[in-house]
């Protein structure tokens, strides 16, 4: 099957929710060597700027968010003490320019959240569910094979990485894994994510997992019919990680019931704060920015 391109309708309610320092990241060493007439950096913003005028014209979302991340979830570091713990520190060069990506999307009308030992997956999959419940699309932003456990009729993923535009749907899930958005969970508790320096089961890889779950529907079919396994390799070394997919299973899925999170009236696309944003630009060198934020000002005063 074929996707299409969102549209939006004069009814329908599209939330877009950024994964905010996956997007900053890539910005980040997608440019280098870019500074502000004062010599800071600016690289990333530039390129989160750029990225997020793109997706908006793609999606169209009548409502928008971007999350960051507010540290590691304490129970899952809690359940496996090197969770993510292979990651490098960030670059001081990017740390700098984060308050001033938040400081433009202030001025450009955008909402941002960060909750302190709230990871960003987290909260993006409770904002998701919440917003599918009260009848909105959802297009969430990211690279990140969590939020394939997301993906519904209602639930799209915008991978920034794939040059198509075309938003990942549950058939686009299937063709990727082998098994479906409900079975991610448990396809990721066999293989591990090694970015989140989870580890899997030995001999069991992302093809071997989809034939296993599709044979037997969920770990929990599987371990209550494990003597039903064929290859005895295969049947042993299942057995002997029990555990630790069991734990895997706490570590990979999302927390949708979070405190604190934010009404989506919150997330209405606000109005540009057209002075801010003309002294930001000036701030960052961002010369073309300014000239068309001057531009389209200028066409609105002669409208």
């Amino acid at each position: 099957m074929i996707n299409k391109p969102l549209t939006v309708t004069d009814k329908q309610m599209r939330l877009l929710i950024i994964d905010g320092h996956a997007f900053a990241y890539r910005a980040f060493y997608g440019i280098r060597g870019l500074t502000s007439p004062s010599g800071q950096p600016t690289n990333a913003i530039y390129g989160f700027i750029n990225m997020l005028a793109k997706l908006e014209a793609q999606v169209l979302p009548t409502h928008a968010v971007v999350v960051w991340d507010g540290g590691l979830d304490a129970e899952r570091v809690e359940e496996l003490d090197d969770y993510k713990g292979q990651r490098d520190p960030m670059p001081d060069d990017m740390e700098v320019q984060l308050d001033e990506m938040v400081e433009y999307l202030e001025a450009e009308g955008w909402a941002s959240v960060c909750d302190d030992g709230v990871e960003a997956d987290d909260r993006i999959g409770q904002l998701a569910r919440r917003a599918e419940a009260e009848g909105f699309e959802v297009a969430i932003a990211s690279s990140d094979k969590d939020f394939l456990q997301l993906i519904n009729d209602r639930v799209k993923m915008w991978n920034p990485a794939d040059k198509s535009g075309v938003p990942m749907d549950a058939d686009a899930v299937v063709a990727k894994t082998g098994v479906q958005p409900s079975q991610i969970v448990d396809w990721l508790s066999l293989v591990g994510d090694a970015a989140d320096n989870i580890p899997g089961v030995p001999g069991v890889g992302v093809k071997t997992a989809a034939v296993l779950l599709n044979e037997f529907g969920s770990v929990d079919g599987i371990y209550g019919r494990l003597a039903e396994v064929r290859r005895d390799k295969q049947r042993e070394s299942l057995a002997a990680a029990e555990a630790v997919v069991r734990r895997n299973q706490s570590l990979v899925a999302l927390k949708l019931d979070l405190p604190g999170a934010p009404g989506l009236d919150d997330f209405r696309r606000g109005f540009q704060d057209t002075a801010r944003l003309e002294k930001l630009y000036k701030t960052w060198g961002f010369n073309t920015l300014l000239k068309d934020l001057r531009e389209a000002r200028q066409g609105v005063l002669f409208e």
